[in-house]
């Protein structure tokens, strides 16, 4: 890429707003997936009994914990992808757009 157009780019200020958002955004999404998970660490290592808890016949309170912390990473990444692909493409072709006038 030619370093006038890079320059262009970087100075436009909707391209700080893509950083600003995809960042924030980011480190939301793996905050709560971390809490989540660790959560569910914590309760492994302090309180396994709890996950033991008879819910349904042979059913323990521990699968369906576990698959409500495998179903959050899919829709957590289902929701940076749906971000990614409108607002964030949005906002990369008004920056193309931009530098190339």
């Amino acid at each position: 890429m030619r370093p006038e157009l890079t320059s262009r780019i970087r100075a436009n200020p909707k391209f700080a707003e893509l950083i600003h958002k995809r960042t924030k955004l980011g480190i939301q999404l793996s905050v709560l997936m971390l809490v989540i998970y660790y959560g569910f660490v914590l309760v492994v290592a302090f309180a396994p009994s709890v996950l033991g808890i008879p819910v349904y016949g042979v059913i323990t309170l521990g699968l369906p914990v576990g698959l409500f912390i495998i179903v959050t990473a899919f829709l957590l990444t289902g929701i940076y992808v749906h971000r990614a692909n409108s607002e964030f493409d949005d906002l990369t072709r008004q920056i193309i757009d931009d530098a190339r006038t």
